[in-house]
């Protein structure tokens, strides 16, 4: 299909709302108007009031290709991602094999091109022996370059101070940061063994993964960033202390970012009892006080972005003891719906969920022609349906290769309707649109 006609919808965008039509044609929105006739379209939707919005740009999720199939695929994930209305994605370097060079980063791009139904872009990885390699990349190629400045597997893990003063100082791009101190977990780790043995539940995780060694790592990595004038993006916020590190106010000027995660927003500590391992992540999801305080740095722009964190196991995998469970949870297909939410409930408004999800991130991350809804952007466009009615999840097929979500018996009061990426029909009334290829994401530095 070249061109789409999308009538009577209530447009959200720029922190305004407002009824139009809009027309795309060539992967492209040509024209948004009160009313668009005389024109061919090969499809032809009414709206009928439902909400159109920018789709939503995901900076951080984990699809795990190359190296863990039996997890997930990019092919599988983004499938999941534009049936939850997320048209793009930034994906996380922690593969198998990382992504810690140039041909890595290319055999990525190349799977994307093949299997991804959403736009794609990826993050550059960090060890203590390439940073030649990371100071002598293209900033145009990469989405950013991730550092783990604590809890990362393999050879990702980079604390020392040598090496971190060196990255602050000759990264050429945006640099994210994964911030948690591994000496405070693993002293509160070994303390929580001392009382209670083998029998470490996951209702512990988040005094293991405290405040204190989240904000140990993240107040570094700020201060880093002041003195080598770094463009630093902290990742995954998850406590009210950690808020004051970063300054309220618009996003245009600022060096120093954050981002918060959907799961941090609608979870707290209170969930483990029923859900246990299947929300245990890291950083860890902590207390309702910390949950609330992130909601509030949203409403005065302390927080810029929010983001998945998608981070696929296996059923099997979660269902281990807390000791050898692994941490992160699918949300692809979810997040967006579960935000809305928060809508629905008075507690961010619309304009501000759209902006967080789609403006901020493609000006913090200098996103050529998308994340918004313009006249001459690519055509990334989300349907909302406010349904009569909760939904049940359960009722939904799952797409992510996973078949599980810790939103299983939620019910969620809108649902995604149709998803355009890059101007083709990828998601419409409830299935999969065959033939959908997402696009490389563009970079404007």
């Amino acid at each position: 299909m070249t061109r789409i006609l999308i009538r009577n919808a209530h447009v959200v965008n720029e922190d305004t709302g407002f009824d139009a039509d809009v027309l795309v044609a060539h992967g492209r929105i040509e024209k948004i108007a009160t009313s668009i006739t005389g024109q061919d379209a090969d499809l032809d939707i009414d709206a009928a009031g439902q909400w159109l919005l920018p789709g939503m740009i995901d900076d951080q999720v984990h699809f795990r290709e190359p190296g863990a199939p039996h997890k997930a695929s990019i092919a599988s994930e983004s499938r999941a991602a534009v049936a939850g209305g997320i048209t793009s994605f930034m994906d996380m370097p922690n593969t198998n094999p990382a992504t810690l060079s140039v041909a890595a980063l290319e055999d990525k791009k190349q799977r994307a091109a093949r299997r991804s139904v959403a736009n794609y872009g990826f993050h550059f990885g960090v060890s203590k022996d390439n940073l030649d390699v990371v100071a002598a990349l293209d900033p145009q190629l990469v989405a950013g370059v991730k550092v783990f400045m604590g809890a990362s597997t393999g050879d990702m893990l980079v604390d020392d101070p040598r090496v971190l003063e060196r990255l602050f100082a000759s990264v050429p791009t945006i640099l994210l940061a994964h911030c948690e101190h591994t000496p405070s977990i693993l002293a509160n780790e070994a303390s929580m063994r001392e009382r209670y043995g083998e029998a470490i539940g996951p209702e512990l995780h988040p005094l293991i993964r405290d405040a204190e060694a989240c904000y140990r790592s993240s107040s570094l990595a700020v201060e880093l960033a002041r003195r080598f004038d770094t463009r630093l993006h902290v990742l995954h916020l998850t406590t009210a202390r950690e808020l004051a590190l970063f300054e309220p106010g618009p996003l245009a000027g600022k060096r120093i970012t954050a981002e918060v995660c959907a799961h941090h927003l609608l979870f707290d500590d209170r969930d483990y009892a029923g859900l246990g391992n299947l929300i245990k992540c890291n950083p860890a999801i902590k207390t309702r006080a910390d949950r609330d305080a992130l909601r509030q740095a949203l409403l005065c722009d302390r927080l810029d972005v929010i983001g998945t964190d998608h981070a696929p196991h296996t059923l099997e995998e979660k269902s281990r003891p807390y000791a050898q469970a692994p941490s992160g949870l699918p949300l692809v297909q979810h997040a967006l719906p579960a935000l809305l939410e928060l809508v629905a409930d008075g507690v961010l408004p619309l304009a501000q969920l759209v902006r967080k999800t789609s403006h901020a991130v493609a000006e913090l991350f200098g996103i050529h022609a998308r994340g918004y809804i313009r006249e001459g952007y690519w055509a990334d466009l989300v349907l909302v349906e406010r349904l009569p009615e909760p939904r049940p999840v359960w009722q939904e097929p799952l797409l992510s290769h996973c078949q599980w979500t810790p939103f299983r018996h939620h019910a969620f009061r809108h649902r995604i309707a149709t998803t355009l990426v890059s101007g083709q029909l990828a998601w419409h009334q409830g299935r999969l649109v065959e033939g959908c290829q997402g696009l490389p994401l563009s970079f404007r530095r």
